[in-house]
């Protein structure tokens, strides 16, 4: 049987780090549903201190989801959980961007002015890759 997944960012502020990764890969935050969670607090499975406020929106405090434009048959769901500690060290897992017919040294400047942080330039052979840090220090590749 095979098995299908998602991939999970511990993070300090899921929300942010969500909204920004969805503007890098132009994908989609997907939208809080503030009558259900209304509807799990009145009914005392949550408290008001499982949720915050983001861009005006009453969502869980604990993670943000993206997704492809295109549904989960596309990509898999990235889920950005809330974590208490910072990250301290390299990441073992990393995200590669493929930018396709997109020129990949433009991605990467614009990645870089949203707040990435350029890391080194690679190369091997005839592959070339960028890679960065997200705003929580996160680790990707951009390459063609």
């Amino acid at each position: 049987m095979a098995y299908t997944f998602q991939v999970t960012v511990d993070s300090a502020d899921p929300h942010a780090l969500a909204d920004w990764w969805a503007d890098a890969l132009g994908w989609e935050v997907e939208p809080s549903d503030e009558a259900f969670i209304r509807r799990m607090i009145d009914a005392g499975h949550a408290s008001e201190d499982d949720t915050t406020t983001h861009r005006g929106v009453l969502v869980w405090k604990t993670g943000a989801g993206i997704r492809h434009p295109e549904g989960l048959d596309r990509a898999p769901r990235i889920l950005f959980q809330l974590v208490p500690e910072p990250k301290t060290v390299k990441n073992r897992v990393h995200l590669d961007v493929r930018t396709g017919t997109d020129d990949p040294r433009s991605v990467v400047e614009r990645l870089i002015a949203k707040g990435a942080t350029l890391l080194h330039e690679g190369r091997q052979g005839p592959y070339a890759w960028t890679t960065l840090a997200d705003p929580e220090n996160n680790e990707l590749c951009v390459s063609p």
